[in-house]
Parts: structure tokens; C-alpha cells; sequence
């Protein structure tokens, strides 16, 4: 993503750079006035179409990319709720575990202190 974002900085820079070097050599170009003000307004016009056709590209990839994120953030909420469904269960397991115990250490089958592995 960071090499895509670099490319398009670089693609801008350069766009911006050869516009702007157009305009100087068209002033400093022995040319009446009238056409030198024609030229410059024809390359902003096609400095503003390529502007128009990179901003287009630009929000395509975004999309792609908001698209790609959302699946990745919808996968990774369901794993995220599969896991605390899995904690509870594991929970209610060991609540019954700990509570049979209980029931048995008060009826005097059992010591009521759990051994170190149960614990």
C-alpha cells in the first residue's frame, strides 16, 4: 500500500514538474503574447483532464482497498466472536467442574481444598 501511495506521489510530482516547465519555456519563448496565453491555457486545460484522470484512478484503488479492508474486518470480527463463544463455553464448563466439587466436598465425600492441578 505505502509503494502504491509513493507511485502516485511520484506520478503527481512529475505531472506538476512538466507542466510547470512547459509554462516557463512557453513564457521565455519568443512568442507574441497572444499565443503564448493560448498555449498556457491549453496545457492547463490537459494538465486538468490528467488531473481528473489520476484522481479517478486514485478512488478506484481506494475503493478496492476500503473493500478489501471491510472482509478483512468482517472475518476478523466473526474469529474474534467465535473465540469469547468458545470462552464462555470453556467457562461454563469449569464452573460446573468447580461446582460438582463443591457439592461433593460438602456432603464429605471430598476434602473441600482443590489439589494444585485442579486449581
Amino acid at each position: 500500500m505505502a509503494k502504491e501511495q509513493g507511485s502516485g506521489e511520484f506520478i503527481a510530482g512529475f505531472v506538476f514538474g512538466a507542466f510547470v516547465g512547459a509554462i516557463l519555456a512557453l513564457l521565455f519563448a519568443p512568442a507574441p503574447g497572444d499565443e503564448i496565453r493560448s498555449q498556457i491555457r491549453e496545457k492547463g486545460i490537459e494538465l486538468k483532464d490528467r488531473a481528473e484522470t489520476m484522481g479517478v484512478g486514485a478512488g478506484k484503488a481506494v475503493d478496492g482497498m476500503r473493500a478489501k479492508g471491510e472482509v478483512f474486518v468482517r472475518g476478523q470480527k466473526s474469529r474474534f466472536q467465535e473465540a469469547i463463544e468458545e470462552g464462555k463455553k470453556a467457562a461454563s464448563r469449569r464452573k460446573e467442574e468447580l461446582l460438582a466439587q463443591l457439592e461433593e466436598a460438602q456432603s464429605g465425600d471430598q476434602p473441600a481444598a482443590p489439589t494444585e492441578q485442579e486449581a
